[in-house]
């Protein structure tokens, strides 16, 4: 009796865990994150007015470029300028993109405004773009720490958030100015570049130290400097030092050289979250080509996080100590293809656009995770991922 209750409790433990003599998956131990954006995103499902909006969209698409126009990856290009024209349309009234389509992303994040608005300068957007340079340059900001992590649409500061300020943020900002045209600057441009590097310098000793601790694009409380902290400020200053004014291009680029030396001497060989701990993180890729020029020492740990934080669902963690939940997430993903295509890697960049192009949503857009299942998660569209496959595509358009 004793070894048939033995025999039958052998044989659930076995079907729990899947096979016998292996233990539960770790991407069994977390929930599934699932789509936060209502079907109804589109407006078109029964509401009359969903023709006439995606027609203006499709409109306003034809007045710019389509990056990868006659590729497999036209389609979602195509969607991506939609997105972005869909969520712009507080613009006028002064209200910012939101980040994502769901509540909780209703908010404007600078690091995405940035890349939001180099997308559309390259798409042929410009004036688009310079409204959202525009808009960042009246954010409230911090002399000390900078832009905050996120704003109200209104370009109002959130009341009480946990997130405060993130000193990535101006690095951001400065790249983006740097690598836009001039056509898609506005005149508050110059002033908003000027607050950035002097905030850069400033938390960075003229590039003689690495900033304080500060969250990243992680946005958790850290205690010891990340490098998605320090790479968006050094690419900043790189920008600025190649296409600023005269009077800012010495001292950012004599600043962008003394602080590539310190992250190289404080958190290499590793390059990992807080250079020998923390794990490989996609910030190493913000190293990386489009953002900078490439540096051996750091492909070498670029082509390891893609490795490493490969998730079962196909694409990219955060990083490689993220939880093990098997879901990928789409911006970090989208970044490497987005180095790749820049650092003349163009397979490596199909293959991850590939990878974006079989996870959008059935309505088109690119979400933010894609959960274990293979399924979109999280808010579909993310402006950050859509940003970042158009500069991609971008990037592998053949010479004119």
């Amino acid at each position: 009796m004793r070894r048939g209750v033995r025999a039958v409790t052998a044989l659930l433990s076995c079907a729990l865990l899947a096979a016998c003599g292996t233990r539960a998956s770790s991407d069994g131990l977390w929930a599934e994150p699932q789509l936060a954006t209502p079907p109804q995103y589109r407006i078109g499902d029964g509401d009359p007015r969903g023709a006439s909006i995606v027609r203006a969209a499709r409109e306003w698409v034809d007045l710019g470029t389509v990056p990868g126009e006659g590729t497999p990856w036209e389609s979602m290009s195509r969607w991506a300028l939609i997105d972005l024209h869909q969520a712009m349309g507080g613009l006028d009234s002064g209200h910012a993109p939101a980040a994502g389509a769901a509540d909780r992303w209703d908010y404007f994040w600078p690091r995405d405004g940035a890349f939001i608005a180099l997308a559309l300068d390259r798409t042929g957007h410009t004036q688009e773009a310079a409204a959202v340079i525009d808009f960042i340059s009246r954010l409230p900001f911090d002399t000390q720490q900078g832009l905050d992590a996120r704003y109200l649409l209104n370009g109002q500061r959130v009341v009480v958030d946990p997130r405060g300020p993130q000193s990535d943020g101006c690095g951001w900002v400065l790249w983006a100015i740097g690598s836009m045209t001039d056509e898609a600057l506005p005149r508050s441009a110059d002033a908003l570049r000027t607050k950035c590097v002097m905030n850069v310098l400033r938390l960075t000793s003229s590039g003689w130290l690495l900033p304080p601790p500060s969250p990243d694009y992680w946005e958790i409380p850290v205690g010891q400097t990340s490098l998605g902290t320090v790479a968006p400020m050094l690419a900043g200053l790189r920008a600025t030092a190649d296409h600023g004014p005269a009077a800012e291009r010495w001292v950012a680029g004599q600043a962008a050289k003394r602080l590539e030396e310190r992250v190289h001497e404080s958190m290499g060989p590793a390059l990992e979250r807080f250079g020998e701990r923390g794990g490989l993180d996609a910030a190493v890729a913000m190293m990386m080509p489009p953002f900078g020029p490439e540096d051996g020492r750091t492909t070498k740990r670029w082509l390891a996080y893609q490795r490493e934080a490969m998730r079962s669902s196909g694409g990219l963690a955060p990083g490689a100590e993220w939880k093990q939940d098997g879901t990928s997430w789409t911006p970090e993903t989208a970044l490497v293809a987005y180095t790749a295509a820049a650092s003349g890697r163009e397979k490596t960049a199909e293959r991850w656009l590939t990878w974006l192009d079989e996870h959008r949503t059935p309505w088109g857009s690119l979400p933010e995770k894609v959960n274990r299942s293979g399924s979109p998660a999280g808010p579909a569209p993310l402006l950050w991922t859509a940003a970042l496959v158009l500069l991609t595509l971008d990037e592998l358009e053949p010479p004119a």
